[in-house]
Parts: C-alpha cells; sequence; structure tokens
C-alpha cells in the first residue's frame, strides 16, 4: 500500500549492512523536478527507512528494505525508480510489481503524484481490466510499469511490453509475493529482465525461506531490516465516541497507528484524522479488505 510518512521511527531502530544516511531530501541530489514533486506531496523530511533505503537504490544496488507499513517504503522506492529513470527515453524503464490489484493502484498513485512536475509516465497492468486497452498504452510508450505478476507475464508474452530497457525490478510485499502462489509467475517474469537488471524487494516482514530465494536473483545486496521484536502492533478495542478522540491524539503524538473498524467508521477516521492533521505528519488511509489478485 502507499503509506503515509512517518518521521518518528528512530534511526537505532533499522539495522542494516549499509551505514550512509541523509537527513534530508535535498542532501540526496535528486532531479529538481522529482524533488519539487517530493514536497509537493507533502513530505518535509525522509523517515529512517528513506534516511538509508533511497541512496543505495539511486546508485544501482540491490536492495532488500524491511519495515513497518506506515514508515514510507513505498515512496522510498518510488523516488528512487523515479530518479533512476531517464524521462527522455518513453520505454519501460522500471517493473513494479505488486500481489493485489488495489496495491498496484496505490502505487501507481504515489508514483505519478512524486513524479508530476517530471511528466513521468507510469501504467498499471492488472487484472480485471481491459488487456486491449493496457496494449494501447503500452505501444503508446510508458515509462513505469506496476502490476500483479498475472497481467505484467501476459503482456510480455503478447510483446506488448518490451523488457529489454528496463533497469529496475521491484517487488512490494515481497514475502507474500515469493512465499505464495505468485513465486512461479514472479520467476517467469524474471526470465524476461535484462542480466543487468537492479533487483529490489521490500516488505514489512522477511522470512528466512525469501531470503534464501534471494541468493538466486540479486548481486550482494543492501539489507536494510527493522529489527524483529519491532514487528509488532499493540490492539486496541475502542467504541465509536471515542474513536475521534484517538484521531486528534495520534495526529498530536506523531503515533503509527492502525485502526481496525467496519467500512463507515473506517472513513469516518480518514476524514478525522485529515481534518485534525498536524502539520509536520501525513493523513491516514483508508484501505478496505482485499484479497490477491494475479
Amino acid at each position: 500500500m502507499a503509506e503515509a510518512l512517518d518521521t518518528t521511527l528512530d534511526q537505532a531502530d533499522i539495522e542494516s549492512n549499509w551505514t550512509e544516511t541523509v537527513e534530508s531530501f535535498d542532501a540526496l541530489e535528486l532531479n529538481e523536478d522529482l524533488l519539487r514533486g517530493i514536497y509537493a506531496y507533502g513530505f518535509e523530511k525522509p523517515s529512517a527507512i528513506q534516511q538509508k533505503g533511497i541512496l543505495p537504490l539511486i546508485r544501482g544496488r540491490d536492495s532488500i528494505c524491511q519495515a513497518q507499513s506506515g514508515t514510507g517504503k513505498t515512496a522510498t522506492f518510488a523516488i528512487g525508480v523515479l530518479q533512476r529513470i531517464d524521462i527522455k527515453n518513453r520505454t519501460c524503464q522500471a517493473l513494479l510489481l505488486a500481489p493485489t490489484r488495489e496495491l498496484a493502484q496505490q502505487i501507481q498513485k504515489v508514483v505519478i503524484q512524486l513524479g508530476d512536475f517530471m511528466q513521468a509516465q507510469c501504467h498499471a497492468c492488472i487484472g480485471g481490466t481491459n488487456v486491449r486497452d493496457d496494449i494501447r498504452k503500452l505501444q503508446e510508450g510508458v515509462h513505469i510499469v506496476v502490476g500483479t505478476p498475472g497481467r505484467v507475464y501476459d503482456m510480455i508474452d503478447r510483446r506488448a511490453l518490451r523488457a529489454s530497457d528496463i533497469k529496475m525490478f521491484v517487488l512490494d510485499e515481497a514475502d507474500e509475493m515469493l512465499s505464495r502462489g505468485f513465486k512461479d509467475q514472479i520467476y517467469d517474469v524474471f526470465k524476461f529482465m535484462p542480466q543487468k537488471v537492479q533487483v529490489c524487494l521490500f516488505s514489512a516482514t522477511m522470512p528466512g525461506d525469501v531470503h534464501d530465494i534471494t541468493k538466486h536473483f540479486m548481486r550482494d545486496p543492501v539489507r536494510i531490516l527493522v529489527k524483529k521484536d519491532e514487528l509488532t502492533l499493540e490492539v486496541t478495542c475502542l467504541v465509536p465516541p471515542l474513536l475521534h478522540a484517538l484521531c486528534v491524539l495520534t495526529s498530536l503524538a506523531g503515533y503509527q497507528t492502525i485502526l481496525c473498524c467496519n467500512r463507515a467508521r473506517g472513513l469516518e477516521a480518514r476524514d478525522s484524522l485529515r481534518l485534525v492533521r498536524h502539520p509536520d505528519h501525513h493523513s491516514g488511509h483508508y484501505l478496505r479488505e482485499h484479497t490477491p489478485q494475479s
């Protein structure tokens, strides 16, 4: 999913084999139009995962990044991808895969918004949409493709999506993608990637078997991992009258919070967060239940 940025995650929560960090987006020496897009999106300071995770991406290093949802993983790889593409070359230069249609669409929205001033073209290839529309859009030329494995493979197999210019291959929710029914589809897609493609994995969890799989298609990857004892979430049950009060406290304190509720209350919580949003924090997202799609 496209996460809200949480700048309260302390650097001490990150352990990795990459020590170089940046304290601001300006220090990344990004494309000026991309930097404008970052600030226009509402980001002010990179989160801990972004302070470490963006640099290896823009330097072309294979990367494994693990952090809790809400810490800015989506923006991390979106910024890395947008910095690396050649905007003058209207061919697919980055392929981003996600396990569900909803997640792919959310990633696409983040990429489009961050790359707005660059005029970066990003298309979502997902199941449940018109195949001919996908083919037409790809033939017109896009810089970035986000999609689910089944539809992306279909587009490659039909030769509508050319893989020869792809520089970056990104898997979001990599634990799901590599440990469930998607694994074979991922391998099928990866076989079409150029030999020197940069591979980047992002996930909230990274089981040992997934790490073992990465050895087959990653080259000396950078590892940026949140400690296992940090991958927990406190669950609190609230009666409806307390919902708005929690949103106020969450916004003022900058806490990273997930509210579990029915659809009506979920929309109410999202709107409350928007109303009380502190200038240094970002509004919440309402996520409805979804199931994996190909």
